[in-house]
């Protein structure tokens, strides 16, 4: 059994385009890129349970020619989450707007703070520049005698 190298590919875009969307500031983008990665995940699924075969009853047919029903259960409730995860970011997002008049999320006051003091800790770790004519020209200044 060998993947089909189309559906590789439009996983890939799905699973791409689905985290791309998840990583803007917009709730609606989050939102689409969630829909679009449980999209991906479904035909994940569907392409992992292999070909379809006859149905799984026990003395019907051999054993080996019946399909397996796990991937698709596994697609179902990957369906009701997908599903539940966008009604309660659909919620979120017209609260949102409904407050604010935008559904930008907003930036952290903690992540503030941190770039701030990751800022301040770079600077400090920057030597600064010597001036100077010997510092120009790559030779060592001259020593002191005593």
């Amino acid at each position: 059994m060998t993947i089909n190298i189309i559906m590789a590919a439009v996983l890939a875009v799905l699973y791409s385009v689905g985290f791309y969307l998840i990583m803007q500031r917009s709730l609606m983008r989050v939102v689409l890129g969630l829909v679009i990665l449980g999209h991906g995940t479904n035909l994940f699924l569907q392409v992992a349970g292999g070909p379809s075969g006859a149905p799984a009853f026990v003395g019907s047919v051999a054993p080996g020619a019946m399909a397996d029903p796990l991937p698709q259960a596994l697609a179902l409730t990957a369906i009701v989450i997908t599903f539940g995860t966008t009604t309660f970011l659909l919620a979120l997002a017209y609260r949102s707007w409904v407050l604010r008049g935008h559904d930008q999320v907003q930036d952290d006051l903690e992540d503030h703070r941190i770039r701030s003091m990751a800022e301040d800790w770079g600077n400090e770790q920057e030597e600064p520049e010597e001036t100077g004519t010997a510092a120009g020209r790559g030779t060592a200044p001259p020593r002191e005698t005593s």
